[in-house]
């Protein structure tokens, strides 16, 4: 079968539940008498799951209802499955990917090859097998999310468009790469309530390139280091993680998301107890400098956001950004450290940033000035 024809017949599936010809709601299994006979374990995510079928078929299934079925190079799309299910041929090549958490969990499994169009500049990536890839013309920006360059799309043959949740503000984007005859998956890894269920992910992307033994090695390495981190005593420091705003605000992780639950499982304690509605996906919380410097003062250890807020090179440079920083028991005791503009595209090495964090809380760090995606500001 011929890449042309491929990508006709997932148009048609995707046209024919466009036009409301699919079920009220999606029916267990393919809907056609098959019966998985295998299932993915997963430890931690809980928004996709991958059932395994005789012949080599798969299965995915996202947390949103949407269903993927890969099917093995060579083979046919099973008779009578559900209408709700898109298939995917393998193998999957030239996909267009706009969530940017998702580029290092390819890169981990060595399979940028399977990515050549890209929803983020290059100057905007900070995973240098990505950069490369880009400078070597084997990955192209073909626009944003919100704004994709739908005929550089069409051009390349790309069967497959992966965004992350922020193409819920741009539906009608969603729409138009399905008219297309594009599958659209939705990456939901920042639903994911503990950290390392987004590393998770790595899972469902293997699923798609045959590429399962690979992900579970680099998994159980992230579990390895989470692992060793929970097996020492909780360290009873106090953390402040954030950054200033250009406008003066300070702009904090909620409680309870990803970050402060990495601070929270690496033994620390975040100083926010109940910052942000905990019902919304906003990740951070902007606040004035007088709340702040009331709940963070006391802080054993701030870590400062540059990732957002733009890398700092000094102490000295971060009290420019408010004097009132000055008088934080943090900065008085040396215990002031900085990310690198990488850590939030590293989906796949959150258990060593647990580590890292561990590290610092720890003591371990006193003699350090850098670790695993932190640095510290002298």
């Amino acid at each position: 079968m011929t890449k042309t024809v491929r990508i006709v017949i997932a148009a048609m599936a995707l046209l024919s539940l466009l036009c409301g010809c699919g079920p009220a709601a999606p029916e267990a299994g393919l809907g056609n008498g098959w019966q998985p006979v295998d299932h993915l374990a997963l430890e931690y995510a809980t928004e996709f799951g991958v059932d395994y079928y005789e012949g080599g078929y798969k299965l995915i299934t996202l947390a949103d209802g949407s269903r993927f079925l890969v099917i093995p190079e060579g083979q046919e799309c099973p008779k009578g499955i559900a209408r709700d299910i898109i298939p995917l041929y393998q193998p999957i090549e030239n996909i267009y990917l706009a969530a940017s958490a998702a580029m290092c969990l390819f890169d981990a499994m060595d399979r940028l090859d399977a990515i050549s169009l890209s929803g983020t500049r290059q100057d905007a990536w900070h995973i240098p097998n990505a950069v490369q890839a880009m400078q070597d013309g084997r990955i192209v920006y073909a626009g944003k999310y919100s704004e994709p360059d739908y005929e550089m799309i069409m051009d390349y043959g790309c069967p497959l468009a992966i965004e992350s949740t922020m193409i819920g503000h741009a539906s009608e984007v969603k729409e138009k790469l399905e008219e297309l005859g594009i599958a659209v998956l939705v990456d939901q890894s920042s639903m994911e309530s503990h950290p390392l269920g987004r590393t998770e992910w790595i899972k469902l992307y293997a699923a798609l390139l045959n590429e399962e033994a690979t992900a579970e090695a680099l998994f159980r390495q992230q579990t390895d280091y989470l692992n060793e981190v929970l097996s020492s005593e909780d360290t009873g420091k106090t953390v402040a993680f954030f950054y200033i705003s250009s406008s003066g605000l300070v702009v904090a992780r909620k409680s309870g998301d990803y970050v402060s639950k990495m601070i929270e499982l690496a033994g620390g304690h975040y100083v926010f107890d109940h910052l942000g509605d905990p019902e919304t996906s906003t990740s951070t919380v902007t606040i004035e400098m007088e709340t702040f410097f009331a709940t963070a003062k006391e802080a054993d250890y701030i870590i400062y956001n540059s990732t957002i807020g733009g890398e700092i090179e000094s102490l000295e440079e971060l009290l420019e950004k408010n004097v009132l920083l000055k008088e934080f028991n943090a900065v008085q005791n040396g215990n002031v450290w900085c990310t690198n503009q990488n850590m939030y595209q590293e989906t796949t090495k959150l258990g060593e940033m647990v580590q890292s964090f561990h590290t610092i809380f720890s003591g371990e760090a006193d003699q350090l000035e850098e670790l695993p995606y932190l640095y510290r500001l002298r």
